[in-house]
């Protein structure tokens, strides 16, 4: 696994996309998708070139019905090769172990139905790209293009996020050149979307991730549970 052949942060989204995939090995790249519009954005820079590129998705059992719609719609739509990663529990025996362990501790939740679930289906690739980007958050701020990370059990890879310095107007302009479907939620005013108990509406001026989970913490922990390298 070899670093990409220019300085990733002055390249752009395409043409870094273009530069992993091409020193990528066949079966090496993944992405994480959420379904939002970012993630969309980066599943069609990708679908350029591997069209049968792995999409995981964190199959929480907590999503709003109109995300799970959008991701089944899209997935027939561009014939994706969606993985669900499953938590090691159904939602009934989470439920039946831990109550409503969302709202009584929110981070051990994320831990075993997204964390857990993410870093396991990780596993058999080198390289992870994400749709995150430096304005979403302040947790965000100082994201590289490439960053390597160590997955709990000590493999290591590299994660691309391409879009890191796109912000929101650049990334739905994007979507509407290219034809990218639009997810309902957002016209209800969402603009950061998780799962549903813990995704509000964010008042006005606030960033992005502030409607998620109560304001109390702005990340599940995807990102903050593999470690930086």
């Amino acid at each position: 696994m070899s670093l990409v052949t220019a300085n990733p942060e002055t390249m752009t989204a395409e043409e870094l996309v273009a530069d992993v995939v091409r020193q990528a090995k066949a079966g090496e790249v993944c992405l994480t998708s959420s379904f939002q519009t970012e993630d969309m954005v980066v599943l069609h820079m990708l679908r350029q070139h591997l069209a049968d590129v792995p999409v995981i998705f964190l199959e929480t059992g907590y999503h709003f019905k109109e995300l799970i719609a959008y991701r089944d719609r899209m997935t027939a739509e561009w014939g994706l090769n969606l993985i669900n990663a499953m938590p090691k529990t159904t939602l009934a025996e989470h439920e039946g172990q831990f109550g409503l362990l969302h709202i009584v501790e929110p981070t051990k939740c994320c831990a075993i139905r997204k964390v857990e679930p993410l870093m396991r289906s990780l596993e058999p690739y080198a390289w992870w790209f994400t749709g995150l980007r430096r304005e979403q958050s302040p947790t965000r701020a100082g994201l590289q293009k490439i960053e390597d990370h160590k997955l709990p059990t000590g493999k290591m890879m590299k994660k691309v996020s391409v879009l890191a310095d796109w912000e929101w107007a650049r990334v739905e302009a994007y979507a509407a050149e290219h034809g990218i479907p639009r997810l309902a939620l957002y016209d209800q005013g969402y603009t950061s979307i998780g799962c549903e108990p813990c995704t509000a509406i964010p008042a006005a001026g606030a960033d992005a991730r502030s409607g998620r989970w109560g304001g109390n913490k702005l990340e599940c922990g995807i990102h903050t549970f593999s470690e930086k390298a």
